[in-house]
């Protein structure tokens, strides 16, 4: 079992400056060993700057970046690492087998580490059916998928994923969210950005969301959507939506036929005002608010 206090990467009081744009303003960021880091944040709001910086691409104006206790740029720290970015330099005249190869041949093999097999590699992403094709004869959502594969290839102990899925179809995103429970429970962190929500509140072990280059909210999935009061109301009700909207602890209403959606701050309220005044109301549902909800109220209040 995979010890997850241990911190794997680090950014400690990190700034990061373009000119007078402050892109990150004394940032700490801990990733730890067997988990997923969600790093989320409208654009611009320093995500990638602060991957960069772990990565060892930029250097901090102010504080420190380090991977397994080095600096990002140390060849050692680098050869323990994966990376899917969302610009590559990958070669287009190779198929996809030589591209697996030669990626593989980056990574070191010693007594305490081996790069991971071809066919283990094919086999976490999916690719098999593209090994004799040329990369630059790839639709962009194929190219992702073998950009992933690339990714795991070194058999990383940290993979950091720049919007992995953006282009992928349902099939190759499920695929991809298993493998990256799989090396998850290897012990293997992940860092994680995406403006698929659903995809962090399915996949992360913890949150960090950025907003004008600082960090406004960080913590469990579930701790992150406790600190929206919203609710959510589903039910079949033939109450005019009209009148629902005027109640004052309710915030929306939406109807689909007869199944009405009501997001308020007071559900309970809703709730028994809704059963006063339609008897015959049916399929009662209340969900609290999803990460979606907590995002946008977060860093609505952070602007």
């Amino acid at each position: 079992m995979s010890d997850k206090t241990k911190v794997m990467a680090r950014l400690d009081g990190a700034s990061k400056h373009y000119g007078k744009l402050c892109a990150l303003d004394n940032v700490n960021l801990d990733v730890r060993r067997g988990e997923v880091l969600a790093l989320l944040g409208p654009n611009g709001a320093g995500k990638t700057t602060a991957i960069s910086l772990l990565l060892g691409l930029l250097r901090a104006d102010a504080g420190s970046a380090t991977l397994f206790d080095a600096p990002p740029q140390s060849l050692a720290s680098r050869r323990r690492i994966g990376a899917m970015l969302q610009t590559t330099g990958v070669p287009e005249t190779l198929s996809v087998g030589e591209l697996i190869t030669l990626f593989r041949s980056y990574y070191a093999s010693d007594a305490n580490r081996q790069p991971r097999t071809v066919a283990d590699t094919v086999a976490l992403a999916g690719v098999g059916n593209l090994l004799n094709k040329r990369y630059g004869k790839l639709s962009g959502g194929q190219q992702r998928r073998v950009q992933f594969a690339l990714a795991i290839a070194g058999k990383p102990e940290i993979l950091f994923l720049d919007e992995p899925t953006t282009g992928l179809d349902v099939d190759a995103r499920v695929t991809l969210w298993k493998t990256i429970r799989q090396l998850v429970s290897e012990g293997c962190a992940i860092v994680l950005t995406t403006h698929y929500l659903e995809e962090a509140e399915a996949l992360a072990d913890r949150v960090s969301v950025l907003a004008h280059g600082r960090i406004v909210a960080e913590g469990s999935v579930s701790a992150i959507r406790a600190r929206v009061s919203q609710r959510r109301i589903r039910c079949l009700s033939m109450l005019a939506s009209e009148a629902i909207s005027r109640w004052p602890e309710v915030r929306s209403v939406t109807r689909d036929g007869e199944r009405i959606e009501i997001v308020t701050d007071a559900a309970e309220a809703v709730v028994r005002q809704l059963l006063f005044e339609d008897t015959s109301l049916s399929e009662l549902e209340v969900q609290r608010a999803g990460l979606a909800e907590a995002f946008v109220e977060i860093t609505k209040e952070a602007a």
